[in-house]
């Protein structure tokens, strides 16, 4: 877990002066989301305490918020871990997804739409492709949609998905062939994109709803076989 510890300590400068629980929770936020911390990852309060430079107590108060976000969980006498998500959760994701970016994207107002960010997830999703890292296609993937929320211009609304998105990655992780997931997907956030470009929400509206369902099928699939298998995708990952 190396990595993990590194990159950490790179997020150490974005704390500042100001250190506060609620930055550090935003810091392994994203690490969570950008798929850093697998499920079933504990997560160690020397070592990931010593890589942002926090006070244990702050570090305590960081993993509180995001046990309230059902991204960790506390186990007596074992610590604190990454949550593993079960198939209702991932269920539950996916009918706020659907509820809140296809209300997002219904209430744009008239064109032309800000989709500076939205084409900057897709080039990030090809450059992805282009490596074959299909972990980044999916990071980028979640960056689509989060900078799609994000036209709502609404920070309630942005800090709502942002906890969604990254359990969604934490279902993601369970996903036994990310290509198989994520490819088809490219497309389809092109199809989104196009649409809003062309000022028209009513057809990326539709495209959304339908990737949407799609998307949640599969994954749901493969969760449910998993889970038959007795396994949910949270090998017992070492502590970080």
């Amino acid at each position: 877990m190396a990595e993990q510890l590194t990159g950490l300590a790179d997020d150490r400068a974005l704390l500042g002066r100001t250190s506060t629980a609620e930055r550090v929770s935003d810091i392994l936020r994203s690490r969570i989301a950008d798929g850093y911390f697998p499920p079933g990852t504990r997560l160690s309060e020397d070592s990931i305490g010593g890589a942002l430079g926090v006070s244990r107590n702050t570090l305590r108060e960081a993993f509180r918020l995001l046990t309230h976000e059902r991204l960790l969980v506390h186990e007596l006498n074992r610590g604190v871990f990454v949550r593993v998500l079960t198939v209702e959760d991932v269920e539950d994701i996916y009918r706020t997804r659907i509820l809140v970016e296809c209300a997002v994207v219904r209430g744009l107002g008239e064109p032309p739409y800000g989709v500076a960010g939205l084409a900057a997830a897709v080039a990030e999703g090809r450059s992805a492709v282009a490596e074959n890292d299909w972990k980044a296609v999916g990071t980028a993937n979640i960056h689509f949609h989060r900078e799609l929320v994000t036209l709502a211009g609404s920070e309630r609304t942005d800090e709502l998905m942002r906890s969604v998105f990254a359990e969604l990655r934490l279902a993601f992780h369970v996903v036994d062939d990310p290509r198989r997931l994520h490819e088809p997907y490219l497309a389809r956030n092109r199809q989104i994109l196009r649409a809003l470009e062309n000022g028209d929400k009513n057809e990326a509206e539709k495209l959304l709803e339908v990737y949407l369902a799609d998307s949640l099928e599969r994954v749901v699939e493969v969760y449910r076989r998993r889970v038959g298998e007795g396994d949910q995708g949270a090998a017992a990952a070492g502590p970080v």
